[in-house]
């Protein structure tokens, strides 16, 4: 029964997660919700994962919250059944779009209609995305527990984070401006960061 759920569940954020991996994340939020697979924090160390493992963001997540999923079922050693089954469904619909579309592009590649429609989706996704953004952020910053009974600004503001994001921004540009340095470099900086100052 879980493992049609996660299918299930993943199968719809692949359909309408138009836009890429961070379109995801507002159907893992209420899935996170919906279910004991995964809490918001373990979203939060999916999405530091799956940005700094190669591979689509979108299939990251899906296989590390089908793992996490699976796990939970009794009998499936560290949910590897999971993992395969949260990814194929994720990318199922992708891959039915794509073999539809390839049959007809094209014949209407050049159709106003379909421009039309690929540009009335753009602030859908735009939507999506900026949402996923907010949520991420909102959690790296604060502590949305403590908002109800906070007594100080630190009980509710996470300080180590902001000055710590600030002074990252600051030496990647200024690294960048005298220096041209693999993307791999910075994401294993902001790794040893993160595990260092426990973020």
């Amino acid at each position: 029964m879980v493992y049609l759920l996660l299918f299930y569940e993943f199968f719809k954020t692949g359909l309408f997660a138009i836009g890429g991996g961070l379109a995801t994340l507002p159907f893992l939020y209420e899935i996170a919700d919906k279910y004991t697979w995964f809490d918001e924090a373990m979203l939060s160390d999916m999405i530091a994962i799956s940005e700094s493992t190669p591979g689509p963001i979108g299939v990251n997540m899906a296989t590390y919250a089908g793992y996490n999923a699976g796990a939970y079922v009794g009998g499936v050693p560290g949910g590897i059944l999971g993992a395969f089954v949260a990814t194929v469904g994720l990318i199922t619909p992708s891959v039915i779009v794509i073999l539809i579309v390839a049959q007809f592009l094209k014949r209407f590649k050049e159709s106003r209609l379909v421009q039309d429609v690929f540009y009335t989706l753009r602030p859908a996704v735009t939507g999506l995305i900026a949402c996923a953004c907010f949520t991420t952020m909102s959690g790296s910053l604060f502590f949305p527990e403590a908002f109800g009974s906070f007594q100080q600004f630190s009980d509710v503001f996470n300080v180590f984070s902001l000055p710590a994001i600030l002074l990252f921004a600051v030496l990647l540009f200024g690294i960048l401006k005298f220096k041209k340095v693999h993307p791999v470099v910075f994401i294993a900086i902001a790794a040893v960061v993160g595990i260092v100052l426990q973020f």
